[in-house]
């Protein structure tokens, strides 16, 4: 019988104090000091012009777009995401390897360059162009561009998620509920589904902050037409550029407050996968 053994390293507590004052260190100056600078900017002239600036159409009109592109993204790639994860862990194909590379894509191309290709595709006098006019069909520099963009640019999240944890999981679950008479929507309802849930949500999560966040790719299709293209990191853009630094940092703000957001309920995940004693992540 193999014994199993336990590798500890132990190191003095100056040791131990300096990697935690770096890391405190690292944290404080790229991630608390432009978290406080923003809020402060943004505060700086006071809560009324704080209120004014979000209230302003412009900036309410980005708020609603951004939440528009997450609310269609998210879901396409959540049904996207789990198809994926599926097949890829759960079956052996053809393609497998073709697929997997594809799904990694926009983790390699700059979103600027996935935005290119979506105007050289459906450009007026690309590829596509022409038909789309002559159907009366805008996608670029409109909503579903930026439809479009969000979703290439998040699409690997939740399938990236999905396929190390169902791989570990492996399928004698699905295989035992199948021999026993379950169909293949029961088998995913009610063995599938509940044992993928946290990695899912937390897929989900990284998703939509992706989603509300993108900047490249939606940047180059929606044209930046205020009032209707202009997505919340496209109008702070517009806003500083225009010196109107409290509005610029007001909309700021509200990024980051939903940024915070969403570490706030990814620790939750994590903590009650924890608890639950499920897996996460894959081994």
């Amino acid at each position: 019988m193999a014994a199993s053994t336990r590798i500890t390293t132990h190191e003095s507590r100056a040791v131990t104090l300096l990697f935690i004052g770096v890391a405190l260190t690292y944290l404080l100056m790229f991630l608390g000091l432009p978290l406080f600078t923003v809020f402060y900017q943004a505060f700086s002239k006071g809560w009324e012009l704080y209120w004014v600036a979000l209230q302003e159409p412009d900036a309410w009109s980005a708020i609603k777009l951004t939440f528009i592109a997450a609310g269609i993204a998210v879901p396409c790639n959540l049904v996207f995401g789990i198809s994926a994860a599926w097949a890829i862990a759960k079956f052996e194909f053809k393609g497998k390897s073709l697929l997997i590379t594809l799904i990694d894509l926009p983790f390699a191309v700059s979103p600027v360059v996935s935005g290119l290709v979506y105007v050289l595709l459906f450009g007026a006098q690309c590829w596509f162009g022409e038909w789309l006019q002559a159907h009366d069909i805008k996608l670029l520099f409109a909503v579903p561009g930026i439809v479009l963009a969000t979703i290439f640019v998040t699409f690997p999240f939740i399938a990236r998620e999905l396929i190390p944890l169902m791989q570990a999981q492996g399928k004698e679950e699905e295989e035992a509920a199948v021999s026993l008479g379950a169909s293949g929507w029961q088998t995913f309802w009610r063995v599938t589904l509940p044992n993928i849930k946290w990695g899912l949500l937390y897929g989900v999560i990284l998703c939509n902050a992706r989603a509300m966040g993108e900047f490249g790719a939606v940047s180059v299709v929606s044209g930046h037409i205020r009032g209707m293209t202009n997505t919340m990191p496209l109008h702070v853009e517009i806003l500083y550029n225009e010196y109107n630094f409290v509005a610029a940092f007001a909309v700021a703000s509200l990024l980051a407050l939903l940024a915070v957001v969403t570490l706030a309920v990814k620790s939750l995940v994590e903590w009650q996968a924890k608890r639950s004693g499920e897996p996460l992540h894959g081994a």
